[in-house]
């Protein structure tokens, strides 16, 4: 029993355990273990020595934290492992969960086994698609209720507390009628209980709603500063204006809800008129060209319509004189018979003009005949020229109508052409009888060239040109 060996062997016995216990969160020496690696998209303060549970109990060690480049530029966890032999296999599909272990920010890693029947190998490495769900951590939830937050929420205490003072009575008169609330909400509530309702379809309605939301977050808070400065200014003209507005908003309803039904016939004539000036207001577009330059026209005359108002007065006054003279009143009474005499045979000359043209053609033909010739003359002059030969020839006395020899020494003529008067069918014979070569004709032609002397109108415009 030497005191030297006694000591070095207490020695050496203590810095064994002293060994053993500084690396017993890595795992005891010599022992074999099951280890495995995991991806999470964020280790959240997990670190090395950090425990491993299934099901709340503690079946190995985190034994290192390494951050991974993607190719897409994004980083994730790779976490390795170190499982006891016991929890030898896990199975493929298994999920991650960090987990808080105290509120001092201690985390472990959560195994949920999964369901299927085929093991993960020693080394293998669960990808980052089952580190779900989300973990929530109690200091995330504390992170809301930042500085402006909870200046917010000391203004809403503040506003709460000065509308419930001096509001006791009321609020016990609230409390007491919450019970009737409660029994008649009964039937309400299990309704929205009941699984047809699919109450928590709502909920989850409002959890895809948030979700689609959270990017334009932002854009919403800048909404809601915008609508402070805007019921700001409602609050400067809340009284009298904004409060006289309620108050007569009442009996102004009213009187709209009584005036509505005397106004629909209007408003059905109104639609009435607008439906029938459609055609009018296209025409009106397609005519407003030449409307802006008649107004244009117009302001000129108008400019100088004092002036004719002016002379209309004495104007008036001399034809009231003329009127009351004496004999007007008979001359008119003759005028009047000299009309009605000149109506029928005005029924037949009118035409000649106004349909065929005759008189157009007449000046338009002697300014022509005055205007245009040949080397000899002009038409209206002497020329020399050689008769048609032939019985009864334009170029002596005549016993018959010109009939030949040739095709061309024929007489045509019609002494009453058809100027489209009343009852000629509109048709405008002379000037378009077509000559028929070798015969006499006398009287009307057997085939027109046309029925109206539009063309003959035009071209002789165009050769007096």
């Amino acid at each position: 029993m030497s005191p030297v060996l006694v000591g070095a062997v207490t020695v050496l016995v203590i810095i064994v355990a002293v060994f053993l216990a500084y690396n017993a969160n890595n795992g005891l020496p010599f022992v074999s273990t099951y280890d495995l690696k995991a991806r999470v998209p964020n280790a959240d303060a997990l670190v090395k020595a950090n425990e491993v549970r299934i099901g709340g109990a503690r079946v190995g060690v985190v034994k290192s934290v390494v951050p991974v480049q993607l190719r897409n530029g994004g980083v994730e966890a790779e976490l390795t492992l170190s499982l006891d032999k016991s929890a030898e296999p896990i199975p493929k599909g298994s999920t991650l969960l960090i987990r808080p272990k105290s509120p001092l920010g201690l985390k472990y890693l959560q195994i949920t086994p999964g369901t299927g029947t085929e093991p993960l190998k020693a080394g293998e490495t669960i990808p980052v698609r089952y580190a779900t769900p989300e973990p929530g951590d109690i200091d995330k939830f504390f992170d809301m209720f930042n500085a402006p937050t909870r200046k917010a929420i000391q203004r809403n205490l503040a506003g709460f507390g000065n509308a419930l003072a001096g509001r006791g009575p009321q609020l016990n008169e609230a409390i007491g009628a919450l019970r009737g609330l409660v029994e008649q909400g009964e039937p309400a509530a299990a309704t929205l209980a009941a699984p047809s309702t699919n109450f928590s379809g709502f909920f989850k309605a409002l959890e895809a709603l948030s979700a689609t939301v959270a990017p334009v977050a932002q854009q919403q808070a800048s909404m809601f500063v915008v609508l402070d400065q805007t019921f700001k200014a409602f609050a400067n003209v809340s009284r009298p204006y904004i409060q006289e507005t309620i108050e007569k908003s009442p009996p102004t309803l009213e009187t709209v809800n009584a005036g509505l039904p005397k106004i629909n016939p209007f408003l059905r004539d109104t639609a009435r008129f607008f439906t029938a000036l459609r055609p009018g207001a296209k025409a009106l577009q397609e005519t407003s060209p030449i409307i802006a330059e008649s107004l244009q026209a117009g302001i000129p005359a108008l400019n100088a319509s004092p002036v004719l108002n002016n002379q209309l007065l004495p104007t008036a006054q001399a034809l009231l004189a003329f009127q009351q003279s004496e004999g007007v009143i008979t001359g008119l009474d003759l005028l009047t018979d000299l009309n009605k005499n000149l109506k029928e045979p005005l029924e037949y000359v009118v035409p000649t003009q106004t349909k065929c043209y005759y008189a157009t053609l007449l000046f338009s033909n002697l300014s022509s005949s005055n205007s245009q010739g040949n080397q000899y003359g002009k038409w209206l002059n002497a020329i020399a020229f050689e008769p048609a030969e032939g019985p009864n020839s334009e170029g002596g006395q005549a016993s018959a109508p010109a009939n030949g020899p040739g095709k061309e020494n024929h007489l045509h003529f019609n002494a009453y052409p058809r100027t489209a008067a009343p009852g000629q069918e509109g048709i405008c014979e002379a000037g378009n009888a077509k000559y028929a070569k070798g015969e006499t004709v006398v009287g009307q032609s057997s085939e027109l060239l046309g029925t109206t002397t539009r063309e003959l109108v035009s071209k002789s415009e165009g050769e007096a040109e």
